[in-house]
């Protein structure tokens, strides 16, 4: 399979990575560099699955779900490389993460990844998600290419 080059939507990221619905995180890729970098979007719609019990008076995506797509947007770059199509991305690690500003729908999450060091089957990667120019979440992830 040829990547076709981004901006792509759900039918390429599904094509991609091994996450579906509801659990899919990342809307479109905007940009990337297959093995390296990508950057990608979510809409936080007022429906999202964990809205009704995070909280019902006060809606708030959940940190560690922020995270989860700045990974998900991760796991295209990773598995858009050629040695890596086919196979399953699973954390190793999360290192240096901070919650810096509440996520709540309506906003519009900038997922961006940029891998530092690939070894193998392993992969670590400077992550963050942000609403507009602010920073919402930041992480170092570690990620296990396997089978």
């Amino acid at each position: 399979m040829i990547v076709p080059s981004a901006p792509f939507g759900r039918d390429v990221i599904e094509s991609l990575i091994p996450h579906r619905a509801p659990f899919l995180l990342v809307d479109e890729i905007l940009e990337l560099e297959p093995g390296k970098r990508v950057v990608g979007r979510r809409l936080i719609r007022a429906d999202d699955w964990w809205f009704p019990g995070h909280f019902p008076e006060r809606p708030v995506m959940p940190g560690v779900l922020t995270i989860e797509a700045i990974a998900q947007a991760g796991a295209v770059a990773v598995l858009a490389a050629e040695e890596n199509r086919g196979k399953t991305p699973f954390f190793a690690g999360i290192d240096e993460c901070r919650f810096k500003r509440i996520v709540e729908p309506g906003d519009v999450l900038t997922l961006e990844c940029e891998f530092t060091r690939v070894r193998g089957p392993i992969a670590k990667g400077e992550g963050r998600a942000l609403v507009g120019d602010e920073l919402a979440a930041q992480a170092i992830l570690t990620v296990f290419v396997g089978e």
